[in-house]
């Protein structure tokens, strides 16, 4: 099932820009929105947390940012008292066992993806997606 709206938070320019190619090529959503700051998407969630429409079925989020890393995020984004369920996949080039064993802690966390993400990849995360649903 394609979904309508992502969002990608990473602060990596190419990263985001290479993401969103491959995601449009694969027909992974409608629309893709970005955040090179994760607060950002935050403030966005929270303004929209009673209005589905406009909040995002699936989040990409990079573990690695400065202001605010994807662990802080999630702490915050777990508070949000959001009217929709939205699938979050952590995209990270972390292996560190640590991080991997961490994510298990969020419920809202579908899979830990490993960079660079890939065709194949989406479509496993497509998968997941469709099962929860």
């Amino acid at each position: 099932m394609k979904n309508k709206m992502t969002y990608i938070i990473d602060d990596d320019k190419l990263t985001v820009k290479l993401m969103s190619m491959i995601i449009s090529k694969s027909n992974f959503c409608e629309e893709i929105v970005t955040f090179f700051n994760p607060q950002l998407a935050l403030d966005e969630l929270r303004k929209n947390c009673n209005d589905p429409l406009n909040l995002p079925d699936v989040i990409l989020l990079d573990l690695n940012m400065p202001i605010l890393d994807g662990w802080q995020f999630l702490d915050e984004f777990i508070l949000i008292p959001i009217k929709k369920e939205i699938a979050v996949f952590i995209v990270t080039s972390s292996i560190d066992p640590v991080d991997i064993e961490m994510v298990k802690k969020y419920v809202a966390v579908k899979n830990y993806i490993l960079k660079p993400i890939n065709a194949e990849k989406l479509k496993a995360a497509t998968e997941l997606i469709s099962i929860s649903n």
